[in-house]
């Protein structure tokens, strides 16, 4: 591209300024380099740690080589939107083996819809400013090594359980990006760790897929077990799961910096129909027209009514024998799902050891 004839700092000032009037809480310029993580990400993925995860090498190296992704990418705008909602009780809940938890970030609508349509007005403005450049929008829908350039843009450090922590606001945030064919001054990357000696993260995993710090087998992780993993939950970390049906967020709950974690103001944030708040017993009598209905627009959908039952069915063999709940997996255990009736018998098998 030819040479800007505008200030490259006063337009990453505006950037960022006009990032948070978009409802971003803090955006940051990133080079390309991230040849310690490429190499971090080649050595996982040879580990097999990723299990059934194939997307996470079917392009190349071009998750960790933006520029290769989008051609005459020079730099990454990296920007993070806190995401949890208010009063959600989450220790409490999990406590209460007959209520369904469900991981924070998906109570509400789907997120890739309005952190991308905020990106793009984002790019609009800097277009009104500028005149036209090549840009491109992801949110965790592409080959992007997200939490790397977050990082490199100074948004924070990776902490022990693997996620991006900021001082600030710990982790319950989402993370944007736009590459930019931009050759805008770099922020300061945040190479400091504050996790210090601190290892609640890894100590608390229900499943122990921490295999180091820094170092998660998804094999064993409850998110990709209640939502990546199509086929059935191992046996042997089915009881460890407890009664979350969807996600997991207790290498979150338990993180010192989470308590720095400010709510959201974003309406689409919030819990819908009472998710927040719901017996697993109710939620497996959905029908297939309302899981549909009531999950339309939202996360929940990844998973899929035969999976979201397949998750159900362990939840409630791991709550109390009470009434509703033998009478709800009763009423499944001849599903017409393979996958359901398995775990529906493993379910019921539970109570009657019990």
């Amino acid at each position: 591209m030819s040479s800007p004839t505008f200030d490259l700092a006063s337009i990453v000032y505006a950037i960022k300024d006009w990032s948070r009037e978009l409802g971003f809480q803090q955006a940051g310029i990133a080079g390309l380099s991230l040849d310690e993580h490429e190499a971090y990400l080649k050595n996982w993925l040879a580990a097999g740690y990723q299990g059934e995860m194939d997307y996470m090498s079917a392009h190349g190296n071009k998750r960790a080589r933006p520029a290769e992704l989008v051609p005459g990418t020079l730099r990454v705008i990296s920007l993070r939107m806190d995401y949890l909602p208010g009063d959600t009780r989450m220790s409490q809940h999990l406590a209460e083996p007959e209520k369904a938890y469900i991981s924070r970030y998906a109570l509400g609508r789907d997120y890739h819809k309005l952190v991308r349509k905020r990106l793009q007005q984002l790019a609009e403005r800097i277009q009104q400013a500028i005149g036209p450049f090549g840009y491109r929008a992801f949110v965790d829908s592409a080959p992007v090594l997200e939490k790397a350039l977050a990082q490199q843009a100074g948004l924070g450090w990776i902490g022990k359980n693997t996620l991006l922590l900021n001082r600030q606001a710990g982790s319950w945030f989402f993370l944007g990006e736009l590459y930019v064919d931009l050759p805008l001054p770099i922020d300061e990357p945040n190479m400091q760790d504050h996790c210090g000696r601190c290892n609640a993260c890894l100590k608390a995993c229900p499943t122990a897929a921490f295999v180091g710090e820094r170092l998660l087998d998804a094999r064993r992780c409850i998110s990709y077990l209640t939502i990546e993993l199509k086929g059935s939950i191992p046996l042997a970390l089915r009881d460890k799961i407890g009664n979350r049906v969807f996600g997991c967020d207790d290498c979150q709950i338990i993180c010192p910096w989470n308590r720095f974690a400010r709510p959201t103001e974003e309406k689409d944030f919030q819990p819908r129909h009472h998710l927040d708040n719901s017996e697993l017993a109710i939620l497996f009598r959905w029908s297939e027209e309302e899981f549909l209905s009531r999950t339309e627009g939202s996360p929940l959908r990844r998973a899929g009514y035969e999976r979201w039952l397949r998750n159900l069915a362990i939840g409630l063999g791991n709550a109390p024998s009470t009434v509703p709940v033998l009478e709800a997996l009763q009423g499944r255990r001849n599903h017409p799902s393979a996958l359901v009736r398995e775990h529906v018998q493993w379910a019921l098998q539970q109570h009657a050891m019990r």
